[in-house]
């Protein structure tokens, strides 16, 4: 159990990389998992800027999502990461809108 926040650990969700054979097999070592975990991070930084938002990683255990303004979230997997976003920014956050990806598309064109 973490003294910091009384979180138990091991909770894993499916997009987080597991050193289990035939499960993102690359990442058989702690390194390799957490520099996929940083890619995803990275991935997801792309997408919540067309939000005022910014995903960091926070000791490989869960993550913290931050609005323009402080506000900030922490949130324990990527499966609660838009209604998070949404509760930051106080409005719907549709990765999949059309005008969202086509902005997208034209940055990292």
């Amino acid at each position: 159990m973490c003294s910091l926040c009384g979180a138990i650990g091991g909770n894993e969700h499916w997009a987080d990389a597991a050193p289990r054979p035939g499960v993102y097999t690359r990442n058989g070592e702690r390194t390799d998992r957490r520099r996929e975990r940083l890619k995803r991070v990275a991935i997801a930084n792309r997408v919540l800027a067309a939000f005022g938002l910014s995903l960091s990683d926070w000791q490989g255990s869960a993550y913290l999502l931050s609005s323009l303004t402080g506000k900030t979230a922490i949130i324990d997997d990527l499966g609660h990461l838009w209604s998070e976003a949404e509760k930051l920014c106080g409005r719907s956050c549709d990765p999949l809108d059309p005008t969202v990806i086509a902005r997208m598309e034209q940055a990292h064109g």
